[in-house]
């Protein structure tokens, strides 16, 4: 069964986000090498409930937390989400090293992310 992974936040100015997490939280930020600003964010010991997440720089502000699905099969699943009145937002896309990843909408307007984990995607 395919269980929440990882969640996203978004922020405009990421050195005020950390600043503010590490703080209130004790959370830990590291900054991705990828090809595009990301930081990953570590919330807690391992083999403790919960799940760690990342921050995106972004300049919409539009744009919401998400949480990440992580699916065996992202091309099964974006069909299973179209068949089931789901409407898919962002195409499947590469994210070097890690996978395959992909957003939708549910039918309740909800946004989610799905990640195939594929460490040979590029």
């Amino acid at each position: 069964m395919p269980r929440v992974l990882h969640f996203d936040l978004n922020a405009s100015n990421p050195d005020r986000a950390i600043n503010f997490y590490e703080k209130v939280f004790g959370w830990t930020f590291n900054k991705w090498e990828g090809p595009f600003d990301y930081w990953m964010i570590k919330t807690g010991e391992e083999n403790t409930p919960g799940i760690d997440g990342g921050m995106n720089k972004t300049e919409d502000p539009g744009l919401k937390t998400s949480v990440t699905i992580d699916v065996s099969s992202l091309d099964e699943y974006i069909r299973n989400i179209q068949e089931n009145g789901g409407t898919i937002l962002d195409e499947k896309m590469a994210i070097p090293g890690v996978g395959y990843f992909a957003q939708f909408k549910d039918t309740e307007g909800n946004i989610l992310g799905m990640m195939e984990d594929n460490p040979s995607a590029i």
